[in-house]
Parts: structure tokens; C-alpha cells; sequence
């Protein structure tokens, strides 16, 4: 099935964002299960990464810093035991080297460390500023293919999910995930889920152009720290 015949034309896009972003990401303590437990160590972690989060938006090239804690995580194969992330909001990608520099997320024990562009979107995710967040890992053979395949789908989304805002994240250097979607959900985590996996149009069409194009999606799910 091409684009151009698709049942679920594409979503309407905004321009890319300007900015940069830098993507850090936790594995502090990944439950074994899709809930995670609460943990001393994460609560630690998230505390650090606020104290971090805050002073780097006082800088003149920070837009803004998030922090995320997991709430469910599917336990797909492959799948990343991030637990706790940060994204930071550069002016620009030109910016992204000396936020990560200031960043050190080294310091942190970062399992991932991701400069990022964005090449379009829909919506805006960062307005309102609460709710349940979608950080979905995409493997993928290159970033180009990932972001091509992930506009086909974004009309099935916003048909089926409601999703109304996303803003992929397309990696500037070798990673594991070239594109990492980053989402407001219209409703909690597991019903998220649920307005998905029961339908067989998710099975059909979604899962399908994913296979057919070498990819995998592994979705974590956080609520703002």
C-alpha cells in the first residue's frame, strides 16, 4: 500500500520547529514487568536531573528542561528500560553543543544521549504542559526512513487515538533509535494502549508498514517529574 492510496491520509503538519533538542535518557531501576515500582534510587535520579532541568533553563539558549518518570512500559522485545528521561530545548541545533557541554549528562549515568532536530510536526506538545507523555523509540536502517514512514502513520492516529500534537525527534549522530517520537496523550497510559491494540486497523495497517520498512516502535509512557 503506497501513501498516496492509503486509507488514513496524512495528518496536517506544522513547519519544523527551529529548535534543537537533547534527548537523555535513564535506566535507573526498569521494572521486569510494564509497571514500575517506586524506587529510591529513581527518586534520586529524578531529583537530580530536576536540580539540572532548572538550572539549564536559566540559560539564554535553553527554551526549556522536562523531566519524565515512567509510568508503564510495555515489556517488548528490545525494548529501552528508560525510566527516567530529560528533554532539553535548545534555540538551536546550533546551541546543542554547548547545552549538552553544560548538560554533562555523563554526571548522570545517562544510558542515552541524543542531539536531535525536528523535521515537522503536528500541533503543539508542549501546550498544556501536563498529562501523560509518549517517548516512542524507533529502530529503524536511518532516520530519513524513520521520519518518512511516521508521517504515513500519523493520520491513524489522530483518526483513531485522538492524538492531536507530536514532535518527532530526528537523531543528528549514530544512535540506536534515529527517531524518537515525543507525544501529549489524550488520556492516561493504559487507555492509550487500548484505543490501539484492540483494533485491527492498528494490526493492518500500522504494524504492517512498519514491518515493511525494517522498523520497530517501542513506546514508554511518563507522567512530567
Amino acid at each position: 500500500m503506497t501513501p498516496e492510496n492509503t486509507p488514513y491520509p496524512k495528518a496536517d503538519f506544522r513547519e519544523p520547529s527551529p529548535s534543537g533538542y537533547l534527548y537523555i535518557a535513564l535506566s535507573v531501576a526498569p521494572p521486569r514487568g510494564p509497571l514500575p515500582r517506586r524506587s529510591a534510587e529513581r527518586d534520586d535520579a529524578v531529583q537530580e536531573c530536576l536540580s539540572l532541568a532548572w538550572s539549564l533553563a536559566e540559560r539564554d539558549d535553553v527554551l526549556r528542561a522536562r523531566v519524565f518518570e515512567a509510568v508503564l512500559m510495555p515489556p517488548l522485545r528490545g525494548a529501552p528500560g528508560f525510566d527516567v528521561t530529560m528533554l532539553v530545548e535548545a534555540a538551536s541545533p546550533e546551541d546543542l553543543e554547548e547545552v549538552r557541554r553544560a548538560a554533562a549528562p555523563d554526571r548522570l549515568g545517562a544510558d542515552l544521549v541524543m542531539p536531535a532536530r525536528n523535521p515537522v510536526r503536528i500541533g503543539d506538545t508542549e501546550h498544556p504542559a501536563d498529562g501523560t507523555y509518549l517517548f516512542n523509540h524507533f529502530r529503524a536502517a536511518d532516520g530519513d526512513t524513520a521520519a518518512d514512514v511516521w508521517e504515513e502513520l500519523t493520520g491513524w492516529y489522530t483518526a483513531k487515538t485522538g492524538v492531536d500534537n507530536s514532535t518527532p525527534l530526528r537523531a543528528l549522530e549514530e544512535s540506536p533509535f534515529p527517531l524518537v517520537n515525543y507525544a501529549r496523550l489524550p488520556t492516561g497510559a493504559v487507555s492509550f494502549l487500548l484505543r490501539q491494540l484492540p483494533r485491527p486497523s492498528f494490526h493492518r495497517f500500522v504494524r504492517a508498514r512498519l514491518k515493511a520498512n525494517g522498523m520497530t516502535a517501542l513506546p514508554v509512557l511518563y507522567l512530567p517529574a
